[in-house]
């Protein structure tokens, strides 16, 4: 297994803008969220075109947000990506969410690796019980790698997600604290 060093990091108003600048390509929009179905690319908790102006109060609103919890992911000095869990606090709950901005990236262990690093970060530093992901059908790799993290289908969302003029379910899949296995212990193979 590839398993490479990564850092997760506080956002920057740089880094909104990179992802800005990735979801304009549609291969890497549908590995994140998909497309709304107006088209724009989708993104929870925050708009990338519009993050890098926001107010230093709107600022603080969104990325010290206590039910969302987001990082930039770096290797070295280099933005290739952000994680998010949104937080369900209530529930103990967290739905978590990986990009890998840098498509020649993909496929390198940096998805496994920052994939690790929230998982145990939600788990660890947060006390979640539940993390769980929400991936098109269609993104066959992203369902791969997290059912190597352990991760389970719990049910399907029938014709939630919009591509390319048709409509796809959406695999919801989720993993227990009780049930994960850091990749480090475990046998996760480079998605």
């Amino acid at each position: 297994m590839t398993f490479q060093h990564i850092e997760l990091r506080e956002v920057s108003r740089e880094d909104v803008l990179k992802i800005h600048e990735w979801l304009q390509d549609d291969e890497v929009a549908e590995a994140w969220f998909g497309r709304y179905s107006y088209g724009d690319s989708a993104h929870l908790a925050y708009n990338p075109g519009k993050a890098a102006s926001f107010s230093e109060l709107k600022w603080k609103e969104v990325f010290e947000d206590s039910d969302h919890k987001i990082f930039s992911v770096y290797t070295g000095e280099e933005h290739i990506g952000e994680v998010h869990l949104a937080i369900e606090e209530s529930l103990g709950d967290g739905q978590l969410s990986v990009l890998i901005g840098r498509k020649d990236l993909w496929h390198k262990g940096f998805g496994n690796a920052a994939t690790n690093k929230i998982i145990e970060f939600g788990f660890d530093q947060i006390g979640l019980f539940r993390i769980w992901v929400d991936v098109p059908e269609y993104n066959k790799k992203a369902i791969s790698l997290f059912r190597q993290f352990g991760f389970i289908h719990e049910g399907t969302l029938r014709k939630s997600r919009p591509h390319h003029g048709a409509r796809f379910d959406s695999v919801v899949m989720g993993i227990l604290k009780s049930e994960y296995v850091s990749s480090t212990d475990a046998n996760v193979s480079d998605v």
